[in-house]
This record gives structure tokens, C-alpha cells and sequence, in this order.
């Protein structure tokens, strides 16, 4: 099973989450010349981890997710929006309605699916199950 890891460092320990701050860097943070440039970019995010006996806090470890469930979040947030928006945009278009009428038509219907996602959060999240293992030196 291909997954997707990210080092990261434990900041809190309960009886069932583990919070493990990780450093997302983009693809030109690891650049020689990262100073010199300003698109360079690194993010601290905080990830939620089933709790593990044996972790402590200031641990790093090496927070994983299946790499499967990375597409289906790409797939969800952003393939289906634009193809719901280019359908919507596509197909009014050949109607009598206004061009106005027709971007707002595909606009709302992106806003209603992110809220569709909204609602559904707590589903979708019981599957985005993040795992973790000590970093062994």
C-alpha cells in the first residue's frame, strides 16, 4: 500500500488524538536556492492521529496517510467543483439566459457543493485515517 508521509513533531497526547505538527513545504522549499526566491513557501499544520500507547510529546515521528485517499481529496475538492462549474457554465450557455445569469448558475452550484461537503464533514473525515511511527535513528 503507497502512502503519503510527512515528518512531524507531537505537541499533544490524549486518550484518543495525538496532534503532530507537521511541516508542509511546497516543491521549491527543498531548492538550493529557496533564500534568493519568493515563491518558496512552508506551512506548520497541525494533523489529528488516532492516540498510540508509547508516543510522548516532542516525539518526531512520521505521519502517513494512503495515498488513495490524497486523490479522492483532490477529486472531491477540485475535479468535481470545476467539472460541475464548466458543465453548468456549458450547457446554460446554449439557453436564452443571461451570460450574468449563467456564471452565478455555476457559481452557486460550486457553492452548494462545497457545502454538500460541509455537511458531510464528520462522514468523509472517518475515512481520512492518519497513522504514525516513531522515526528510528
Amino acid at each position: 500500500m503507497e502512502s503519503v508521509s510527512h515528518s512531524g513533531v507531537i505537541r499533544s497526547v490524549g486518550p484518543e488524538k495525538t496532534v503532530v505538527e507537521i511541516l508542509s513545504q511546497s516543491a521549491c522549499a527543498s531548492c538550493h536556492a529557496q533564500g534568493l526566491c519568493t515563491a518558496a513557501d512552508a506551512v506548520t499544520k497541525a494533523v489529528e492521529v488516532p492516540s498510540a500507547p508509547g508516543f510522548q510529546v516532542g516525539e518526531t515521528v512520521t505521519v502517513q496517510l494512503r495515498e488513495s485517499m490524497g486523490f479522492q481529496a483532490v477529486l472531491l475538492c477540485y475535479v468535481i467543483p470545476v467539472l460541475l462549474l464548466l458543465g453548468i457554465v456549458v450547457g446554460l450557455s446554449y439557453t436564452s439566459l443571461h451570460e450574468l445569469w449563467v456564471g452565478l448558475a455555476g457559481v452557486a452550484a460550486v457553492g452548494l457543493w462545497y457545502g454538500v461537503l460541509w455537511l458531510l464533514r464528520g462522514h468523509i473525515a472517518r475515512d481520512y485515517v492518519f497513522t504514525m511511527e516513531k522515526i528510528k535513528r
